[in-house]
């Protein structure tokens, strides 16, 4: 597919440990860019992008950067990698010891899809950075050596030979699967970092959602391109060894049962979670996969901004759309994936949805795609219109939607025009449901906030 992939992620930074924390509290304007400002400019970025285009093995001049993106609710103005990195290493095996040699140039094929299935993983798993530590699977457990993993490369690179597996892209062209490298020659360990690009967030393509190995853990986040710091010193690669085919497909393997609550797995297709992770209120990672295996198929158009792990009418239409492409009807084509469903997207059988093929019928207004439902959605009013001592329609407004989303529990006599400490708090309620947390879930709405409760 030759269209990135939009993914709707939550706009804030994952790391809520003191330190981060305590920053947080301490330093609401930008932290310094470059390497020399402060160590939090180093951490590192993994971005799965996935896209056909040419390009060159040199570092000097990454295609197309924007070293300015705009700011974003919840999300730091700068963000940088701290992520030193170990040399050119084997694959270990159990006990962190050396496995045999591999051939360094070896490029096996693997997938757009399983590639960001491989990234996940280690997101899911929430593996600690290091850049002496091996990690279960073999590879080293820093930046270049997560790329590596998620590229299924045949032992562990480093980003001042990762570009050797890959070609140079544009930016236009970048799709999951793809990475970000910026090598630094005067400071390459602890100077240099490597994203995967995992989709763009939005149609204006200033913000990506980025799988990178970073301190304290694994990562997937909302980041500006190119990234926090040194954005003009990225570069856009292309995985050489990419080929057309499902994962499933090239491993032979199919998914396997799991246990309750689990996810099975056989090579890299998970197993069918079951019915109870798509359905209204689901939030989790399985949602995710869905979406991007439906964009594969040829779901995109269902999606305003994307896939994310919230289940939404953008899923369910999309889904539909799938079923109903399968020649399926009635109760088989409501929209929530099956054990059928989900077998055919993780094996990557059955039938595309027809390029322009019209979308399920939408009943009612409850049943409005994401599109029609931003349409209705009211301007964001701005930040002012909801601070201590402010009063306004817009503050009552927001009240009322808080109440019909169900976060009326915060006030004691219902929403009004003045700003209290029940709305704050019903908004903090509201933003962590969408799974934020420090900044991004201070009570106060911010553009994204507002989207997502009147969408």
């Amino acid at each position: 597919m030759e269209t990135p992939v939009f993914e709707e992620v939550d706009p804030a930074s994952d790391c809520d440990c003191p330190g981060c924390v305590h920053q947080r509290l301490l330093s609401p304007r930008p932290r310094s860019s470059g390497f020399g400002g402060r160590p939090a400019a180093q951490r590192a970025v993994v971005v799965a992008t996935a896209a056909s285009a040419a390009l060159g093995a040199g570092h000097l001049a990454p295609a197309l950067a924007a070293p300015h993106a705009p700011g974003r609710p919840g999300v730091p103005v700068e963000d940088g990698p701290q992520t030193p990195q170990g040399h050119k290493a084997p694959l270990h095996g159990p006990g962190g010891k050396p496995a045999l040699p591999a051939d360094t140039v070896k490029t096996p094929a693997t997938t757009r899809a399983e590639i960001i299935r491989r990234a996940q993983t280690w997101v899911t798993a929430q593996v600690p950075y290091s850049m002496s530590d091996f990690w279960p699977d073999g590879y080293r457990q820093d930046c270049s050596g997560y790329v590596s993993m998620a590229w299924g490369l045949t032992g562990n690179e480093w980003t001042g030979s990762l570009h050797q597996f890959a070609t140079r892209i544009t930016k236009a062209e970048l799709q999951p699967g793809d990475m970000l490298l910026f090598h630094n020659p005067d400071n390459p360990e602890n100077g240099s970092h490597v994203i995967l690009f995992g989709g763009w967030t939005d149609s204006t393509r200033t913000y990506y959602v980025a799988y990178e190995q970073t301190r304290p853990h694994t990562r997937r986040l909302a980041t500006p391109y190119a990234y926090w710091s040194n954005s003009d010193r990225y570069v856009p690669y292309r995985y050489k060894g990419l080929t057309a085919g499902t994962a499933a497909q090239e491993t032979g393997k199919a998914p396997v049962s799991a246990g309750a609550g689990g996810v099975g797995y056989e090579g890299s297709a998970p197993a069918y979670p079951g019915h109870g992770y798509f359905r209204p209120g689901a939030n989790n990672p399985f949602v995710t996969l869905l979406g991007q295996l439906l964009v594969e198929r040829g779901a995109d158009p269902y999606y305003a901004s994307g896939p994310g792990p919230r289940w939404s009418e953008a899923d369910r239409r999309a889904t539909q759309a799938f079923q109903l492409a399968q020649g399926w009807s009635g109760a088989n084509a409501d929209g929530v994936p099956g054990p059928s469903t989900w077998r055919l997207l993780a094996t990557g059988t059955g039938k595309d949805i027809p390029l322009g093929a019209p979308g399920p019928p939408a009943s009612s207004a409850a049943h409005a795609g994401p599109a029609s439902a931003a349409a209705r959605a009211p301007a964001y009013p701005g930040r002012g219109v909801f601070r201590p001592g402010a009063a306004g329609a817009q503050v009552t407004q927001l009240g009322r939607q808080l109440v019909k989303k169900g976060f009326g529990r915060f006030y004691a006599t219902g929403p009004g025009p003045r700003w209290g400490e029940a709305d704050r708090r019903a908004v903090e309620a509201f933003q962590r449901v969408q799974g934020w947390r420090g900044g991004a879930a201070d009570g106060y709405p911010g553009p994204e906030t507002w989207r997502r409760l009147f969408s």
